[in-house]
């Protein structure tokens, strides 16, 4: 999205069976290791979760406003990453949450 207020908008939409989820990567959020992004894939599969939503923030990251409407906020640490690496690093760990989550051999654990 363009702008923040346009994801907040779009966040803040209850319209659908569940409230949406918003996770922002912001260099200032929560580290995960893999395996702790798996569960909170699987908690919010459980939980029936319909729209889980991830942004990338700007390179001098969120607003107070946007990271206290925010569900989490989510660091890959604390350097600066190009949007589009950042993007990719999410989509990997995605997968690889998901790899998790089935037991498949993707996942080593190190």
């Amino acid at each position: 999205m363009a702008a923040e207020a346009a994801l907040l908008e779009k966040a803040e939409d209850t319209t659908g069976r569940t409230r949406p989820v918003l996770v922002l990567l912001d260099s200032r959020g929560r580290q995960f290791t893999s395996e702790e992004f798996a569960d909170l894939l699987r908690d919010q599969q459980d939980r029936g979760t319909q729209n889980l939503f991830f942004a990338v923030g700007p390179a001098d990251g969120f607003s107070d406003r946007a990271r206290g409407s925010a569900d989490l906020v989510l660091s890959f640490g604390k350097m600066t990453l190009a949007h589009e690496l950042a993007r990719i690093v999410l989509l990997e760990q995605i997968y690889r949450a998901f790899t998790i989550m089935k037991g498949h051999p993707y996942h080593t654990g190190h």
